[in-house]
């Protein structure tokens, strides 16, 4: 019984140092670097969710959704 249990803890190190050469050798292969660009969308272009209106009905919306479905289930009487 010795030998099974010597052995698969001999497998798990050794796929422990293979995932680690692994995950190595991917972080070394990135050779370029991501541009972001941080700044789309400012300014007048914002897109339909920049107006400020827009997040007023959508939260009135809401909130009159809420109101409704937590007084739904009361009875009156």
């Amino acid at each position: 019984m010795k030998k099974i249990t010597s052995l698969r803890a001999f497998k798990s190190a050794l796929l422990l140092k293979v995932f680690i050469f692994i995950a190595a050798l991917q972080s070394f292969a990135q050779e370029k670097k991501i541009d972001v660009d941080i700044n789309a969308g400012a300014g007048n272009d914002s897109g339909f969710f920049g107006s400020p209106w827009v997040w007023i009905v959508g939260a009135a919306i809401f909130i009159l959704l809420l109101v409704a479905l937590l007084r739904g289930g009361r009875r009156t009487g």
